[in-house]
């Protein structure tokens, strides 16, 4: 019996791997533009949004400083200023 499940396990994970079932870090590309409509100041950004966003030095991009609990980050070709702890939005600039 323990043999038989051994055979189907790997029968499940090399079908999953043929097939691109097996859960993978996936590259994203912040640098590309993507519209966010329902990010606009006061409203929150989404928590898998921001994470995966590169923080941003504000001198080094021509922004403004952020407000005191605040920070920027590169999230879909955007700049976004947002509370780092209510993860609320306060700016967005587009990167041009």
């Amino acid at each position: 019996m323990k043999k038989l499940h051994i055979v189907l396990a790997l029968a499940i994970l090399s079908t999953s791997l043929l097939t691109g079932g097996v859960a993978v870090a996936q590259a994203h590309d912040n640098h590309a533009y993507v519209e966010h409509k329902e990010w606009k100041k006061g409203a929150p950004i989404k928590h898998e949004d921001w994470d995966r966003g590169d923080k941003v030095d504000y001198h080094q991009n021509h922004l403004a400083a952020p407000a005191k609990g605040y920070e920027w980050r590169m999230v879909d070709g955007n700049y976004v200023q947002a509370n780092s702890s209510n993860f609320q939005i306060r700016a967005v600039v587009r990167i041009p």
